[in-house]
This record gives structure tokens, C-alpha cells and sequence, in this order.
């Protein structure tokens, strides 16, 4: 790589949350789960990328906060685009490329979600394609097939432009299990990884040759796009850009793609006989994945087992199965079917289950709340908040609640009040008083809040401060 050739990492953090149901969730997918030697997808790969050059995030509004606080967490500066909505991975790139200005940088596009464990043999990797980005080719990393999977796409390899990469035949969608089986057998083939390294202005001309209404939009929505204090937001003329991936608007049509073999390890963590490969496994082949203190197996074989800090899980005598137990759903499927689990989760999406959206744990970016009970005229929940953070400035027009601080110390507003609950101590929020909740401690502040009224939806919130740039009413939010 010559010393002025700048890679930009450009991590793309969308997901919809179904593969790994119950663990991964729509308001929580996977890149942000601390699925390995408690670190996320999304944190492993800003540590892979980062020595690369300064990160760029391509994220939804939802997942702002995820992104950014394990980015602090994990000591790494980022810069954040948030997409006013899902359009697929095209006008994503696109986004990232329209915000970028010098049209030689290299732009490296990684998916947040992905398993590579040798960092400096993936940055080694792409350096060494950066010549290739530089003469004007698009450059993916194909993953040699270990077998004939079903579960990804393939690229079609043909003549060499050099010993280590080859052009682009064709591009594939994922197939069946014979076309998997003579892809295989050809020798031709390889996974599709996903990631790409492209000089920006060959992905904008390409973008303006083949979609040019998704480079119109990308360009028209930076242009415009505000500052939000540590975040990026595009204009809404994003929103009329053609929903595509990558694949179908510009790798399926372009001549100047070039593959390079990927080198080390790669996984998308796409589905539970993944994750049964990253986990720890005992002789009898049994992977255990969370809490794996309270997983306990007799006689069992070929199982995967998840357990999380609520229960206790015991197998006695299973073959062949995954056991997913969350504190609000349990999964136990044969290890042959979890492909199924993305028709389970769309059923139970158009059924209207809450457990499809989010966990009862759900985070926020002042801490996070867990739903420990509820009926239908009262709700429980244990509410955790940040040193130095604090909700809105708010009020509740059909419910009242009462606070017992259990840790910490809590800096409460009620209307024309403030005043300090200690552990122990508790107070009343009358239906209809504005009133706020903030930890000025060190510590984090833990405490019971009991909600009781005719209505206790997480939509009934009228703000009137709020430093987190949230809306008054907000749907399915909490503070």
C-alpha cells in the first residue's frame, strides 16, 4: 500500500434482530450482543478497523445510542450517519460515500455482525488489496466454502489479475442444496463476505451509472445533512431513494470487480449452528453460551444450550437441540431446523408479540429498564441510570408512580421540587406531575419504580427537555 492511499473504515450497523431469536431482538440484533468474551460483533470489529483509519457508522435512529456507547466503552471515536430509514446496503454506502470528500480515500465497508477473530490478518488482508481500490477496482473478500451451505451467496471467480485476485464472473443468491453442492464442486466459488473496499468516486459513478436516483437522494440528503451533537442526520430526501442491496445495484452489473481470497477465519453469525461454533464445547459436543454457570447437562449430546442470569437450565439425555432460554422466551428447536426461526419471528410479529420487538431489558441511553411485572392496572420495573446521566423532563397524563432508590443516590424533580432519595427512601409521582429522575452520583442508580393507572403504555410521555434529542411523545419509549 502506498504511504498516501487513506483507508476509512465504514461500519454498516442495520439488522432486523430474527436469525438469533430469542437473544437477538428487532430494537437489539446481534452486532450489539455481547456474544464473545463479553464483547458485541459491533465492538470486535470497530477493534479490528480501527488502527485501519478514522470510523465512520452508518446506523439507524433507533440504534444511535448502542453504537456510541460502546464506542465510549471500548475508547474508540467514531463519527455516526443515522439514516432517517432502512433502505438496504446501496444508498447506505452511498450515504457514507456522499459524506466523505476526498474522491481518492479507499472507503472499507464492514458489516457490524460479523465473527473474525485474527484482526491483524484481516488489516494485512486489505492493505494489501488497497492497490487494487486504487486502479479503480471494486474489491470483496470471498470466503473459501467449507461446505455446501444454503445459508450464504457466492461469487463466480474467473480470469486472474494478479496471483492473488481474480475478476468476477457473476454473483449468486443464496441457492438450494444442489446448486450449493456444483458450486462446491467447481472450484469456482466462494462465499460472499460482504465486504468491500472501493475507492469513493468509483462507487459514486458507479451508484450514478446503474441506481442514479439512489445517488441523487445520497447526495441530496448530505448536502443537507445537520449536525445532532455527536451524530450526522441526513436529509429526508433520503427517504425517496430505491431500497437495494449493494449486490443487486452494482456488483451483479459491474465489470471491474475484483475478488481476493479472504484469509483467516469468517462468520456472519447468521443463525444458532453458527453461534454453536463460536461456543466453548465439552466432549460430548455441547456448546454453552451465556450465563454458562447455570447451565448443567446429564447424558447430553450435540447440544447447544443459552442461559441467561434468571434461570437455572438442566438437560438430561437431549440429542441434537438448541436451547435459547431470555427471561421472556425460550426457543428449543432441533439443531437441523433453526433456519426456520426467521418464519417464527414474522409470525409472531403479525400476532403482535411484544417479545419480537425488544427484551424485557431494554436499553436507553441514560441506563437501561427491565419490565419485572405488570397486569392491567399496574406495572413493575428496576430501572438502572448512569453516573452523571438523566431522563427527561416529562409527564404522565394516565398513570402515577412511586420510586424506592435501592443504590445510589437519586436527584428527583417533582413539579416546582427537587430534592435527593437516598437507598432506602422512596417518593410519589402524582398522575400529571412534570417531574425528572437523574443520578448526580458516581455509582450507578438503581432503583424500583411501581407504575399504577388506566394506562400504561410507553407512549403515554410528554417531554419538555430532553438531551438526548428524542421527540415530546415518543412511542414505546421510556424517559
Amino acid at each position: 500500500m502506498r504511504h498516501d492511499q487513506i483507508i476509512k473504515p465504514v461500519i454498516m450497523c442495520g439488522g432486523s434482530g430474527t436469525r438469533l431469536w430469542p437473544l437477538s431482538r428487532k430494537a437489539f440484533p446481534k452486532q450489539f450482543i455481547p456474544l464473545y468474551e463479553g464483547k458485541s460483533l459491533f465492538e470486535l470489529t470497530l477493534d479490528r478497523v480501527a488502527a485501519l483509519g478514522d470510523v465512520l457508522a452508518v446506523s439507524g435512529d433507533d440504534y444511535r445510542f448502542f453504537v456510541q456507547e460502546i464506542a465510549e466503552k471500548a475508547g474508540r471515536n467514531l463519527t455516526q450517519i443515522l439514516e432517517p430509514c432502512g433502505r438496504d446496503t446501496a444508498p447506505a454506502m452511498g450515504l457514507a460515500a456522499a459524506f466523505e470528500e476526498s474522491p481518492d480515500d479507499l472507503l472499507l465497508f464492514c458489516p457490524a455482525d460479523h465473527f473474525i477473530p485474527g484482526a491483524d490478518e484481516f488489516r494485512t488482508m486489505v492493505s494489501g488489496a488497497a492497490d487494487l481500490a486504487s486502479a479503480g477496482w471494486i474489491v470483496t473478500f470471498g470466503v473459501q466454502p467449507s461446505g455446501p451451505s444454503t445459508a450464504y451467496g457466492y461469487i463466480e471467480t474467473g480470469e486472474e489479475i494478479r496471483s492473488d485476485a481474480a475478476k468476477s464472473v457473476r454473483f449468486h443468491e443464496k441457492p438450494d442444496v444442489e446448486t450449493a453442492l456444483q458450486f462446491l464442486s467447481s472450484g469456482r466459488f466462494l462465499w460472499n463476505s460482504g465486504i468491500f473496499l472501493i475507492k469513493r468516486s468509483v462507487l459514486l459513478e458507479a451508484l450514478q451509472s446503474f441506481e442514479p436516483t439512489i445517488y441523487e437522494k445520497c447526495m441530496a440528503s448530505m448536502a443537507g445533512a445537520e449536525q445532532d451533537g455527536a451524530f450526522w442526520r441526513p436529509g429526508d430526501e433520503f427517504i425517496d431513494a430505491t431500497k437495494k442491496s449493494i449486490d443487486y445495484a452494482v456488483m451483479e452489473r459491474a465489470t471491474n470487480i475484483a475478488v481476493v481470497p479472504f484469509k483467516g477465519v469468517w462468520s456472519d453469525v447468521g443463525s444458532w449452528d453458527a453461534m454453536f461454533a463460536l461456543s466453548d464445547v465439552d466432549e460430548q459436543n455441547c456448546g454453552k453460551l451465556g450465563v454458562t454457570e447455570n447451565i448443567h447437562s446429564i447424558d447430553s449430546k450435540n447440544t447447544l444450550v443459552h442461559a441467561s442470569d434468571r434461570r437455572f437450565v438442566v438437560t438430561i439425555g437431549t440429542r441434537d437441540l438448541a436451547i435459547i432460554d431470555t427471561p421472556d422466551a425460550l426457543m428449543v428447536s432441533a439443531l437441523d431446523q433453526v433456519e426456520k426461526i426467521k418464519g417464527v419471528v414474522s409470525d409472531l410479529d403479525a400476532a403482535g408479540r411484544a417479545e419480537v420487538q425488544e427484551h424485557r431489558r431494554v436499553a436507553r441511553p441514560w441506563g437501561a429498564y427491565d419490565s419485572i411485572d405488570h397486569s392491567d392496572r399496574f406495572q413493575v420495573k428496576r430501572i438502572t441510570v448512569k453516573p452523571g446521566a438523566r431522563l427527561s423532563l416529562q409527564r404522565h397524563n394516565h398513570r402515577a408512580e412511586h420510586w424506592i432508590v435501592v443504590k445510589g443516590t437519586a436527584l428527583v424533580t417533582r413539579d416546582e421540587e427537587t430534592f435527593l432519595l437516598k437507598e432506602n427512601e422512596s417518593t410519589y409521582i402524582p398522575l400529571g406531575a412534570v417531574h425528572r429522575m437523574e443520578n448526580p452520583g458516581k455509582i450507578p442508580l438503581e432503583l424500583i419504580e411501581v407504575q399504577s393507572g388506566t394506562y400504561l403504555g410507553e407512549d403515554d410521555i410528554e417531554r419538555f427537555d430532553d438531551e438526548y434529542g428524542r421527540k415530546t411523545q415518543a412511542k414505546k419509549e421510556l424517559g
